[in-house]
C-alpha cells in the first residue's frame, strides 16, 4: 500500500514538470520571437521610442567645423595693404607632468630654469618672473604669462616655437594687422576679436571705428562649414571629409588714399605735434577737380600712447575756423558785387553793434585798403566787408558754401555739423572772420574745392571703390558736384588774392612759399572761446593754413590747423609750413614729372623670388634704380608692387631679407627713406626739407631693429 502510494507520488510530480517545461518552452520561444522582431524592425527602421539612431550616430560621430572667412582687406588707390588679417598668438606653459605623447616624450616644461631662461629673451617679463609662474604651487595644468605672453605677433610666435621648447604652446586668435603703420589710423580705424559663438568659443573680428566699423558687414563675409567622420576611437574616416557650405570672404575697401603722401605727412606732422606740444592737429589733401582725399590724418591718434582719441576729428569736431573763413566772405563779397579793392577803411578797431571787433594787432595799420585788409588778415576790414554786402546775403552765401549742412563722407560716421546763431550784428560781422560760427574740417574743405575749381563745389570723398572675393566691382564712387556757390571769375579773383597773402610785401604768409612753385594761401588765428570767453596766451588759439596749388590751374588743397600748442619756440606759421611746404612740394613736382614729355612711364615688374642680380638687371633696362638691402639671395619684397606705372630714375628697393647695412642715402628724398626705414624695421628721425645731406647710419654700417636712422635734409635749389 505504502509503494503504491509513493509510486503515484512521483507520477504526479513528473507531470507537474513536464507542464512547466512545456511553458517554460513556450515563453523562451515566443520572447526569442519577440526579440527577433524588435531586433529586425530597428535594423530596418533605425527607430528607438521615436529616436533615429541613423541620426544620433551622425550626432555623435560627425565632426562640424567652421571655415572661418577672410575679412576683406582695405587698400590705397594703388593697391598697397592698408589693412588686413593676421593672427596674434598667446603663449602658455604646461605644468602636468602626466602630459606625455604617444612616444612618451614629456609634453609638459621639464627644465623650468632653461625655459625661463630662453623666454625672457623674446616677451617683455623677467626671467625671475617667469620662472615664478613657471613654479606655481597646486594643481595648475598650464598657466599663461600675463599680458607679457599676449598679443605675440606670427614673427615673435615662430622665433620662440623655433627654441622647441618641451610644453611651451601657443592660442591663436584672429587679429588684423595695418602694414603701414600710423597711417590715418582714424580713417582706416580698427578691427578687434571678439567670441561670436558662446558655445564654442569662436571668435570673429569685429570693426570698432573708421572704416573698419562703417564697413564691417561687407568686410566680414560670411563662415563656411565642414564636417568629418569618426569611429569610436576619434579616427577620422576615409573619404567622409567635405565642405556643407562654403566660406565667403569679405568684400575689398579700396581708398583714395596715396601712401607716398600720405607717409610724407603723416611724418611731419608727428614732429610738429611733438615739438609744439599741441592739444590736436589736423591736416587735409584734396584734389579740388574731383573731391578726392589724398590725404588725411590727426593727432592725436587711434595709436598715440598718450592720451589717444578714437573719434574721427575732421567730421566729429567743430571749431571756430578765424580767418581762413575770410576767403569765403570775399567769395561772396566779389561774387554779389559788394567788394572794391582800392577802398580804404579805418583799421584797428571798429565800434558795431553794442561791441568791438579788434585786428590781432589792435594798433592797427592806419588807413588800408580792402586788398590790404586780405593780406594783413584784418577782423577790422572784414567786418567791413559783411557789414557792406547785408547780413542777408552773407547769410545766403554761407548756406551755399555747405556751412550749416553735413557733408556726408562715405566712410566717415557721427559727423556733427557746424553751426552759427547768426543773431545780431556783431555777430553775424564776426562769422566773416571765423568767430561766432562753428565748422568741421570736411566742410571746409568741400567749400575751399569751390574757390580753386572755377566755382564747382565738389563733394569730398575716400572711398575709391568696394570690390567682392573675386576683384569684380560691385560700388564705384564718382565725383560729384554738389553746387556752384560762385561763378568762375570770382573764383580766379579769390586765387589771385590768396596768391598775394604768400608774395606780396604786406602778406603774412611768406613761410609757405615753395621754390620752383606758386602759392596761393589764407592764413588763420582764432581765439578758443570756452566759459569765461576768448582767451589771449599763446595757448589760446587755433591756428591755421589754407593753401591752394598751382596757382596758374589750381588742382590741389591743402587746410591744415594746429589747436593749442603749448611750445611755440618758433611761430605757428613756421611750424605748420614744416607739414604743408614737403607734403605740397612733392605732389608737384609728382604732377610736373608727370607732364614731362621726356619723364616717361614705366611699368614695374614683379620682382619678388627672382635673384637679386637678375631683379637689378630687369630694372635697369627699364630705366628705373635697383637699391638691394638685406644679405638673402633672392627678393623678398620691393617697395613698389609690380604692375604699378612708375616713373623713369625711381628708386625701387628690393628687399632681400637676412641681415641689413645702410646704403648710401645720399640726395634720397623723404619719401625714399620712409620707405627704406619701413622696409628695414627700423625708426627715423628727420630734419628739415629737401634731398638727404647727412645720415647717422654711415653706408654699409650694420643695421638692427633698435637702430634709429636721423636724416638731414635741404634743397637742392
Amino acid at each position: 500500500m505504502n509503494k503504491m502510494t509513493q509510486r503515484t507520488k512521483n507520477n504526479g510530480n513528473n507531470g507537474n514538470r513536464e507542464t512547466f517545461g512545456k511553458w517554460l518552452f513556450i515563453i523562451v520561444v515566443a520572447m526569442f520571437t519577440l526579440f527577433i522582431v524588435r531586433f529586425a524592425y530597428i535594423a530596418i527602421t533605425k527607430d528607438v521610442q521615436h529616436v533615429n539612431l541613423r541620426s544620433q550616430a551622425e550626432q555623435i560621430y560627425t565632426q562640424r567645423r567652421t571655415i572661418l572667412a577672410k575679412r576683406g582687406n582695405i587698400y590705397d588707390q594703388h593697391g598697397s595693404v592698408l589693412a588686413t588679417d593676421t593672427s596674434r598668438y598667446t603663449l602658455y606653459a604646461v605644468l602636468d607632468k602626466s602630459q606625455r605623447s604617444a612616444d612618451g616624450k614629456p609634453l609638459y616644461v621639464k627644465n623650468k630654469k632653461r625655459t625661463a631662461r630662453i623666454l625672457a629673451k623674446y616677451i617683455k617679463m623677467p626671467e625671475s618672473e617667469i620662472l615664478k609662474t613657471l613654479s606655481k604651487k597646486g594643481q595648475s595644468y598650464q598657466v599663461e604669462f600675463g599680458s607679457a605672453g599676449a598679443n605675440l605677433s606670427v614673427a615673435k610666435m615662430q622665433q620662440i616655437k623655433a627654441e622647441k621648447l618641451p610644453g611651451i604652446g601657443f592660442i591663436a586668435t584672429p587679429a588684423r594687422s595695418y602694414p603701414e603703420g600710423e597711417f590715418a589710423s582714424q580713417i582706416i580705424g580698427m578691427a578687434t576679436p571678439k567670441i561670436t559663438n558662446k558655445q564654442t568659443g569662436q571668435m570673429t573680428l569685429v570693426g570698432q571705428v573708421g572704416l573698419e566699423s562703417y564697413f564691417n558687414k561687407k568686410l566680414t563675409g560670411r563662415n563656411g562649414l565642414r564636417q568629418d567622420k569618426k569611429d569610436v576611437y576619434g579616427y577620422s574616416l576615409a573619404n567622409s571629409n567635405r565642405v556643407v557650405k562654403k566660406a565667403i570672404n569679405g568684400d575689398n575697401i579700396y581708398t583714395t588714399l596715396d601712401a607716398k603722401v600720405q607717409h610724407i605727412m603723416e611724418n611731419k606732422m608727428t614732429r610738429v605735434f611733438k615739438e609744439s606740444k599741441a592739444e590736436s592737429m589736423t591736416a587735409v589733401v584734396m584734389d579740388a577737380k574731383t573731391g578726392k582725399i589724398i590725404a588725411a590724418s590727426q593727432r592725436p591718434t587711434l595709436r598715440s600712447k598718450k592720451n589717444p582719441v578714437w573719434r574721427n576729428m575732421l567730421v566729429q569736431d567743430v571749431y571756430e575756423p578765424g580767418s581762413t573763413m575770410k576767403t569765403f566772405a570775399l567769395s561772396a563779397a566779389i561774387d554779389s558785387g559788394h567788394f572794391d579793392p582800392n577802398a580804404t577803411f579805418n583799421s584797428g578797431t571798429w565800434q558795431i553793434g553794442g561791441g568791438k571787433v579788434t585786428d590781432w594787432q589792435t594798433s592797427g595799420w592806419g588807413v588800408i585798403s580792402y586788398k590790404d585788409a586780405f593780406d594783413l588778415s584784418s577782423n577790422v576790414g572784414f567786418a567791413h566787408v559783411e557789414q557792406n554786402m547785408g547780413a542777408k546775403t552773407w547769410k545766403k552765401y554761407l548756406t551755399r558754401f555747405g556751412m550749416f549742412n553735413k557733408v556726408n563722407v562715405e566712410g566717415m560716421n557721427n559727423e556733427v555739423s557746424g553751426y552759427s546763431a547768426f543773431k545780431g550784428i556783431l555777430q553775424q560781422a564776426n562769422t566773416a572772420f571765423g568767430q561766432g560760427i562753428t565748422v568741421n574740417v570736411m566742410q571746409m574743405m568741400q567749400g575751399f574745392s569751390a574757390i580753386a575749381n572755377n566755382g564747382k563745389m565738389m563733394k569730398p570723398y575716400i572711398i575709391d571703390k568696394v570690390t567682392d572675393n573675386q576683384g569684380k566691382t560691385i560700388q564705384k564712387v564718382t565725383p560729384k558736384k554738389v553746387g556752384q556757390p560762385i561763378k568762375a571769375s570770382t573764383s580766379k579773383k579769390v586765387v589771385k588774392m590768396m596768391e598775394g597773402v604768400i608774395y606780396d610785401q604786406k602778406g603774412l604768409g611768406h613761410d609757405y612759399q615753395i621754390d620752383g612753385y606758386k602759392i596761393a594761401g589764407k592764413t588763420a588765428t582764432a581765439q578758443i572761446g570756452g566759459a569765461g570767453g576768448y582767451g589771449n596766451s599763446d595757448s589760446s588759439y587755433l591756428y591755421s593754413f589754407v593753401g591752394i596749388a598751382p596757382v596758374n590751374n589750381p588742382r590741389y588743397v591743402m587746410y591744415v590747423t594746429l589747436r593749442k600748442p603749448h611750445n611755440l619756440s618758433k611761430p605757428a606759421t613756421k611750424m605748420i609750413a614744416e607739414v604743408f611746404n614737403p607734403t605740397m612740394k612733392f605732389i608737384l613736382s609728382r604732377q610736373k614729372s608727370t607732364k614731362q614729355k621726356n619723364s616717361g612711364i614705366v611699368k614695374v615688374p614683379n620682382m619678388v623670388n627672382q635673384s637679386s642680380q637678375v631683379a637689378s638687371d630687369r630694372l635697369n633696362k627699364k630705366h628705373l634704380v635697383p637699391v638691394v638691402i638685406g644679405s638673402g639671395q633672392s627678393v623678398k619684397r620691393q617697395s613698389i608692387a609690380s604692375g604699378q606705372s612708375s616713373l623713369i630714375n625711381q628708386r625701387i628697393i628690393l628687399d632681400t631679407g637676412g641681415e641689413y647695412k645702410m646704403p648710401d642715402i645720399s640726395n634720397w628724398s623723404s619719401d625714399d627713406v620712409q620707405k627704406l626705414t619701413q622696409m628695414m624695421g627700423i625708426k627715423l628721425k628727420e630734419k628739415g626739407s629737401g634731398y638727404v645731406t647727412k645720415q647717422s647710419i654711415k653706408a654699409n654700417d650694420s643695421v638692427n631693429k633698435s637702430s634709429t636712422l636721423t636724416v638731414e635734409y635741404s634743397s637742392r635749389h
